[in-house]
């Protein structure tokens, strides 16, 4: 189902939802959105439904259009690049082998048999963690997550990291909160119905001992909080040094196919996880590890294999861990497979329709004025020294922008495609981006990489590289568009843009240089200060309780960066547009009966316009960094005076806060 809401009678065209009966002073998404609010309904393959979701539909629906003219051959070569010549067969062919139903159902397990043949042959715990590593060129999820990433000590170098992983829940507060008991229930449940279908006889004990051993492996997990701390994160060893927290490091190494020189040095994010999985290895049964390496493939491969899998999947991870309460249909899963696994080939015909070439200019006037909205900003600080400001400026000037598509694509046509064989096609594509991975170590970092897909919806702060980027999906309407109003744009994108740019001066952030470097650019007395400000802002957001789950708090330690991005973000932003009419030589005027002030912070309660089901508001307490909309919509925007004199709030209103208890950081 899609947004059924009805706008408001006597609501302004740019904002069709107000609802009169909510004053903007007592609650400004309620105001702005209130008729949307009250009948709109999330879709039955969704967990969550608003703004951001109706442009990924749109997105999907165009990225649909293309697959299906590829697959039937109606994209010709002489509407493409040279270069891009093969890729409606490529693309076409992926998704045709997603959306044979029949040939999935008729198969069975027999797609993954042979790999199921390797997991018997496994003889000792070396051989597991070789064959694990393997695995996951391929896609599987495995003991360690690990990649090539920038070195944070000298960004100029790609190294090899190694992050904690292991798990089939969110994280390790779902194996020790009492709270989240059911779900873990539900988990072990799940669990005995998949090893029965892969052919397990004793599946209720086989998935007990695997629940069991996740729990070991939880207990030595970093939490959600402790992982946001970049300088924790970052332990420089040597391959020697390595081994000597888990000596069987040595066999992912060879596992991940990695040469010696790779492993000369590499970053270890969590070290001390480590000595605890090499005893879990050592001292839990080798027959208990071979039961969860198939549960790790069968996740893997459920979402490919025959619909009894598919659904099994569903139900525990979309309908019990988030609340979807339909599968979504063939054709968007297979969307989100060919986007996946071959993301640029799609890309390139999706930003030939889809973006048009006016989006980057006026983009450009935006993100300049942003930048010059925060070089002000800075300078007039009152609580950061000048050779802190002076760091802080050097990196802002550093900051590179990528907006709409790379400069250069990735090259897929080393992925052969069956048509027939989608389990073949994806092993294929992720073990090709595995060795694109790899390669990495030895050309050194790509500036002009992107880290999204043009086609995504949504925008990336990149620390190590000083790059923020905007896909082209986002950059249309609630968010963007060229031909309208620009204290709604500003409002809108231009907060994206400054709240991106404020994660280069959030908690974690603000830790790296204008290089990229995890550095100390800051005077003791200036973090102090700092810190005297992030904290009032968690203190402010730890007492918030979701609508949608309202026996938890929002924890506002987690939710910290993306707050701190939210209110730099918005709050630069309306300094940007300040900063733009003046380099116009226009004065802000009302539109609709509304000021531009009052036009700005409702285009920012409008893109946060949403709803989600408590079963994933439960698990997005949990894990994810960023405040439930809801809050993001209003709270951020009772620390801004310029929302309180736009809307005149006075004491007893919903949105009123004292102006001893707004924060200001940036």
């Amino acid at each position: 189902m899609t947004d059924t809401a009805s706008s408001s009678p006597n609501a302004p065209a740019s904002f069709p939802y107000i609802d009169h009966d909510v004053r903007p002073q007592d609650d400004l998404q309620r105001h702005v959105n209130g008729e949307w609010l009250k009948t709109a309904e999330i879709p039955a393959d969704m967990d969550a439904y608003g703004s951001f979701h109706e442009l990924r539909d749109k997105a999907e629906a165009d990225v649909r259009e293309i697959l299906e003219q590829a697959a039937a051959g109606e994209i010709k070569a002489e509407q493409l690049d040279a270069a891009a010549e093969a890729i409606p067969a490529r693309i076409g062919a992926f998704y045709t082998s997603f959306m044979d139903a029949e040939a999935a159902q008729r198969r069975g397990l027999s797609p993954i048999e042979p790999m199921l043949e390797q997991l018997e042959s496994v003889r000792s715990v070396e051989d597991l963690v070789r064959l694990s590593a393997a695995w996951q060129r391929q896609g599987v999820d495995g003991l360690l997550v690990a990649g090539s990433m920038r070195d944070a000590g000298d960004p100029t170098r790609m190294l090899w990291h190694v992050m904690q992983s292991g798990l089939g829940l969110p994280d390790e507060s779902y194996y020790r909160d009492e709270k989240l008991a059911e779900i873990l229930a539900a988990y072990q449940d799940h669990l005995v119905r998949v090893l029965e279908l892969s052919g397990v006889d004793d599946a209720a004990d086989a998935a007990a001992a695997v629940v069991e051993l996740e729990g070991v492996i939880a207990a030595e997990h970093w939490d959600k909080v402790t992982l946001r701390d970049a300088q924790k994160r970052y332990n420089l060893v040597t391959d020697d040094e390595a081994e000597t927290f888990m000596p069987l490091l040595r066999e992912a190494f060879a596992g991940w196919g990695l040469q010696p020189r790779h492993t000369e040095q590499l970053v270890l994010a969590q070290p001390d996880v480590l000595p605890g999985m090499q005893a879990a290895l050592t001292q839990q049964p080798l027959r208990t590890w071979k039961l969860w390496l198939r549960v790790q493939l069968l996740r893997w491969a459920a979402p490919l294999l025959h619909e009894e899998l598919v659904n099994e999947n569903f139900d525990f991870y979309s309908k019990r861990l988030s609340g979807a309460q339909q599968l979504k249909e063939r054709w968007k899963r297979g969307v989100a497979l060919t986007n996946a696994h071959l993301g640029e080939d799609v890309a390139q015909i999706y930003v030939a329709r889809h973006y048009p070439p006016q989006a980057r200019a006026a983009m450009d006037e935006l993100i300049n004025a942003l930048i010059e909205a925060y070089r002000q900003s800075i300078s007039e600080l009152s609580w950061m020294g000048e050779e802190t400001k002076g760091r802080a400026l050097e990196k802002l000037d550093a900051f590179k922008p990528m907006v709409g598509f790379p400069e250069r694509w990735i090259d897929y046509s080393r992925v052969d495609v069956d048509p027939t064989d989608v389990v073949a096609n994806v092993r294929r594509a992720a073990a090709f981006e595995w060795e694109r991975d790899i390669t990495k170590l030895d050309e050194g970092p790509d500036p002009d990489e992107w880290h999204m897909h043009p086609q995504t919806v949504n925008a990336y702060y990149s620390p190590l590289e000083n790059v923020i980027c905007f896909p082209a999906a986002i950059l249309q309407l609630p968010f963007f568009s060229a031909e309208r109003d620009m204290a709604q744009n500003f409002g809108a994108i231009g907060a994206v843009i400054g709240h991106e740019l404020g994660h280069g001066f959030d908690d974690q952030g603000s830790r790296y240089g204008a290089d990229g470097s995890l550095s100390n650019w800051w005077t003791e007395a200036d973090r102090s200060a700092f810190e005297e400000r992030t904290t009032k802002l968690v203190e402010q957001y730890s007492a918030l309780t979701p609508s949608q789950a309202p026996e938890h708090k929002v924890n506002g330690e987690l939710t910290l960066g993306e707050n701190i991005g939210d209110l730099g973000g918005l709050g630069i932003a309306h300094k940007a547009y300040r900063v733009w009419l003046q380099a116009q030589g226009a004065e802000a005027a009302d539109v609709e009966g509304y000021s531009a002030d009052q036009r700005f912070f409702f285009a920012w309660a409008q893109a946060w316009r949403n709803l989600t089901r408590p079963e994933r508001a439960v698990t997005l307490i949990s894990i994810d960094p960023h405040a439930p909309a809801e809050f993001r919509a209003t709270q951020v925007v009772k620390n801004l005076d310029a929302f309180h004199s736009a809307f005149e709030t006075q004491p007893g209103d919903g949105m009123y806060l004292s102006p001893r208890e707004r924060v200001t950081i940036w």
